[in-house]
């Protein structure tokens, strides 16, 4: 039959139905998916060595005849036993393979052989145990030996229930010819300037590489293509954005001035000069793309307030978008503590629609609990409101807006690419784009966030204020849980509060969670095993609720809150806390950002080893957001020294920013900051340590005519629809 890359794999001689539907459940369709279905790491058995050569604990290959082979049963386990004695010149070594019967029909005594595995010593010398085999007269072809799972760098790939590494490897054996199918889209200008092999070459290289040189030219075709594409991205925005005009937001000097030495507090040098930079590329005719990045408690609400303000000191309106009811809410009640005695601010969420100081036309006052959400969106289209805060629904065709001069979208990296250009162009004028800031409180080190956001320009508050008190965080063994209860009940005494997080909501989510747990972070971290986790015992978020409120807090007021509460219910529940009803809070990782109760002191973390480093800092932003000390217990039941050792880097470290470097070297991106961004994170091969890589692609996507590169253009927009194929 011929094969083409859009073959279905159904097709394709051994692939049988049942198998076909394994396939499917790893996303392999057809033939070009199985080509870009890439290992995950590799072992080389490429030392094909003789026996009498071997030391135990060597990973290696070795080539003999089978001698004897046969199969039996074990006197003491019962377990069924396979054992051979391999021979070549130089001696003979047992080999022993445990449940695979089925090798003493593939296997017969004087088969050629290649063997590869680990060595090890045994009461009766050397030995190997459970190797990869595979018969040399199988694998002839054109006058050589061509190997597959022995003998060379063999390749590692994600499994699911039911097919093995060996299935993998032969299917791609299979159709590894046809990468020569696959065209390259990157010019052959760039490939010469970047020393770069053709993507077909790439191709087969990654997959069956000859030797470790090959390898990595093959990896650096592809980290290189995942890099170039996303500075191209990042080039086409720039030019798109120099096709459009902005309004200019002239900077209100003395207002501005007026409003800052009326603030509580004094704004740290970073904030300024974050701030500067801002009111900056507002005064410019064309449209500012900025993100502003700060760690937790840095300050960058003030900061999008002072924007917010000299915005509607030039009578345009002001958008701020968040990704959660509860961070929406939390933003338009801090911007009214800082600007409700100056302007009309309103939320708009699909459950919430409130607006401050807002009169009729008629000057007639209206209280917000007699507003309905059809006059709210009517006084935003009026231009009878200064500044908008909503969730998505902002995004509704129904909200229009009267005369928008600014967009900021808080944690934008939760928001889609569709959906921040729809934000970004709600105008009357086709021509003209609003002015866009984008923040994050989640620390991104900046050689990251120059990858990640290569369209944006750059603003960093790097600088705590003054009266920010070190939250003194521990780690505590399961040994410890006792006192550490009897703390959080002294600081409940004293008048504060404590969050509880857990990983999970309830028990029924533990086999699904625990599955994709295993199969995807495990690997990530390279952890040989999951000894470290119970997956018989889980910290859910209702488990851990009837434990605290019954057994361990009976006396003291506990709530809960996750996802999939009602909006009703979660604004019930925050409510609650934020007014003093609820001593401890147990919740998800729905808190994670924007929830600000300064009276809380203690976050307390459970099975804390399940979240990446970044996120734990993020939980631990939640406390220490008044003048009181705060504290966060890290609680872990894991003897995994990996595990463990990345919880104390976390113990001892208190910059988000030192935190996150830690995360991403440890973890790599796409764990740190989620794989669902747009499919920024769908990093496969490349990395934040591929600096020169970073810098390389960024330097040749830059000025690229995507008018004469067609190829180029459709490539960015077929990486954007997430069709994220070389």
């Amino acid at each position: 039959m011929i094969m083409n890359l859009h073959t279905p794999l159904v097709k394709i001689n051994h692939i049988s139905k049942s198998l076909g539907t394994k396939l499917k459940k790893l996303g392999l369709l057809t033939v070009q998916d199985l080509l870009f279905f890439l290992p995950f790491r590799y072992e080389d058995y490429s030392q094909v060595r003789e026996i009498d050569s071997l030391s135990a604990g060597e990973q290696v290959s070795i080539r003999g005849r089978v001698e004897v082979i046969k199969s039996r049963r074990s006197w003491k386990s019962k377990k069924l036993i396979t054992e051979a004695v391999v021979a070549d010149e130089s001696g003979r070594l047992p080999i022993i393979w445990f449940g695979q019967t089925f090798i003493t029909k593939i296997l017969n005594p004087g088969a050629i052989v290649y063997l590869s595995g680990k060595v090890t010593d045994s009461k009766i010398g050397l030995q190997m145990v459970n190797p990869a085999y595979e018969k040399e007269s199988a694998q002839k072809a054109r006058g050589e030996v061509e190997l597959t799972h022995t003998g060379r760098i063999v390749p590692m790939y994600h499994l699911t229930s039911g097919i093995t590494q060996k299935q993998i490897r032969f299917l791609v054996s299979q159709i590894i010819y046809l990468a020569e199918e696959i065209k390259e889209w990157i010019p052959d200008n760039i490939l010469e300037r970047a020393d770069l092999i053709p993507l077909s070459e790439a191709m087969r290289g990654i997959h069956f590489p000859i030797d470790d040189t090959d390898l990595q030219q093959a990896i650096k075709r592809l980290k290189f293509g995942e890099l170039y594409i996303l500075q191209l991205r990042a080039e086409m925005v720039r030019q798109t954005l120099k096709r459009f005009s902005a309004e200019r937001i002239v900077f209100q000097e003395k207002e501005i001035k007026n409003f800052v030495n009326s603030l509580p507090f004094h704004l740290t040098q970073a904030q300024r000069i974050a701030a500067w930079e801002i009111l900056c590329d507002m005064e410019k005719d064309e449209p500012m793309n900025r993100l502003l990045e700060g760690d937790v408690g840095s300050g960058k609400t003030v900061v999008a307030a002072l924007a917010l303000y000299n915005s509607a000191l030039n009578d345009f309106q002001g958008v701020l978008m968040a990704p959660t009811e509860i961070l929406s809410r939390q933003h338009y009640d801090s911007l009214n503590k800082l600007l409700g005695d100056k302007l009309r601010i309103a939320l708009l969420t699909h459950s919430q629609f409130l607006i401050s100081n807002f009169q009729f036309s008629n000057k007639a006052k209206i209280s917000n609990d007699k507003i309905s959400k059809p006059q709210v969106i009517k006084a935003i289209k009026n231009g009878e409101v200064d500044i908008i805060i909503g969730t998505h629904a902002l995004l509704s065709e129904k909200v229009e807006f009267n005369k928008l001069g600014l967009v900021i979208v808080d944690e934008q990296h939760r928001f889609g690419v569709e959906q921040r250009k729809t934000i970004k162009e709600k105008t009357n004028n086709s021509k003209i784009l609003p002015h866009f800031l984008s923040m994050t409180a989640t620390p991104i080190p900046r050689s990251f966030a120059l990858t990640l956001y290569g369209d944006l320009d750059l603003s960093i508050i790097n600088e705590m204020p003054a009266e920010r008190k070190i939250i003194k965080t521990r780690v505590v063994e399961s040994y410890n849980r006792a006192k550490a209860y009897d703390f959080i009940r002294n600081q409940v005494k004293k008048g504060r509060q404590v969050f509880v997080i857990c990983p999970l909501i309830s028990q029924k989510s533990i086999k699904s969670e625990s599955q994709k747990f295993t199969e995807n972070y495990l690997e990530i971290l390279n952890y040989p095993d999951n000894d470290f986790i119970n997956f018989d015992e889980k910290k859910t978020v209702m488990s851990e609720y009837e434990r605290l409120s019954k057994q361990i807090f009976p006396d003291l007021a506990v709530g809960y809150l996750h996802g999939k509460l009602k909006a009703k219910e979660k604004e019930e529940v925050m409510n609650k806390f934020s007014s003093g009803e609820l001593d401890i809070l147990v919740s998800t990782s729905v808190v994670e950002v924007g929830v600000n109760i300064p009276n809380a002191s203690v976050m307390m973390i459970e099975g804390a080893e399940r979240f990446g480093l970044a996120q734990l800092h993020q939980f631990r932003g939640r406390v220490g957001r008044s003048n009181h000390q705060s504290y966060c217990f890290v609680f872990t039941d894991t003897d995994n020294e990996k595990a463990l050792e990345r919880l104390h880097f976390f113990e001892n470290n208190h910059d988000g920013f030192k935190v996150a470097e830690y995360d991403l070297q440890t973890r790599g991106p796409g764990e740190v900051y989620g794989t669902n961004q747009s499919g920024v994170l769908s990093f496969r091969l490349a990395s934040m340590k591929d600096t020169e890589l970073i810098k390389l692609s960024r330097d040749l996507a830059k000025g690229t005519n995507f008018e004469e590169n067609k190829i180029l253009k459709e490539k960015v927009k077929e990486w954007e629809r997430g069709v994220h194929l070389e």
